[in-house]
């Protein structure tokens, strides 16, 4: 697609994102969070995982809780106050109805109207492998959507005290190579580098550049790669699909 992103909608009071480790956010679009926020939206965070096996040289048992605390840090500079984690193991992520059941969970908990996930499909952009962990959380997250309205998928959740809620109006896929829409970067773009910047732990394996300068660069040059296609603005962008 080459023409030009719509302004994401505005008409709307409570968001959801649900994505599969710490950092997916902070890669994909805290910088459309921090906007959202400072408009008094609400925004919900939840984590299909704790990022347990994301760093080579610390076991699981200790990176978890280190990746969480990073994650809770790193949203609270955007603005998001609650974080949840769903209790999935990183890296094995299956898609399927227990997958299902626990986002539709949270979205009968939160009542969203804006449901956001990172890309669901196998590459970025078709150039880098995905992984199976974004691509299971994300299509079970289009699904679950559907299924948190249906009183008659996952009854069980009703009996916990979590009636249907079909008040999701639309899913924002961040990270798609088919974008349609996007939020203007420029007021959250400064927070967005220190919000990934929480997650100093993962970074500092990951590169071996100045985590602030690596962490501008990544975010700045998606952002500038973007105002080609919003009016010279820096964006983040999201395949939007409506509910």
């Amino acid at each position: 697609m080459t023409g030009q992103l719509e302004a994401m909608p505005t008409d709307w009071q409570r968001a959801l994102a649900v994505v599969a480790h710490p950092d997916d956010l902070e890669y994909g679009c805290s910088a459309a969070v921090a906007a959202w926020t400072d408009g008094g939206r609400e925004v919900v965070y939840a984590l299909a995982t704790r990022g347990e096996a994301g760093i080579d040289t610390i076991e699981p048992g200790r990176c978890g809780p280190l990746r969480e605390q990073e994650q809770r840090a790193s949203a609270a500079v955007v603005g998001v106050r609650t974080v949840e984690f769903l209790g999935h193991q990183d890296g094995v992520i299956e898609y399927g109805t227990g997958l299902r059941r626990d986002i539709a969970a949270a979205v009968r908990r939160h009542r969203p109207e804006l449901v956001i996930t990172l890309n669901h499909r196998d590459t970025w952009g078709g150039v880098a492998w995905n992984t199976p962990d974004h691509v299971a959380v994300g299509r079970a997250v289009l699904d679950a959507v559907g299924d948190a309205g249906n009183r008659w998928i996952f009854p069980e959740l009703t009996e916990r005290g979590l009636p249907p809620w079909d008040g999701v109006r639309w899913v924002a896929v961040a990270g798609s190579s088919s974008p349609t829409h996007a939020v203007d970067a420029s007021d959250g773009l400064e927070r967005s580098v220190l919000s990934l910047l929480e997650h100093r732990s993962y970074i500092e394996v990951l590169t071996d550049e100045d985590p602030e300068t690596y962490c501008r660069t990544f975010l700045t040059g998606n952002a500038e790669a973007a105002a080609e296609r919003f009016g010279g603005r820096p964006a983040v962008t999201f395949e939007v699909f409506p509910r």
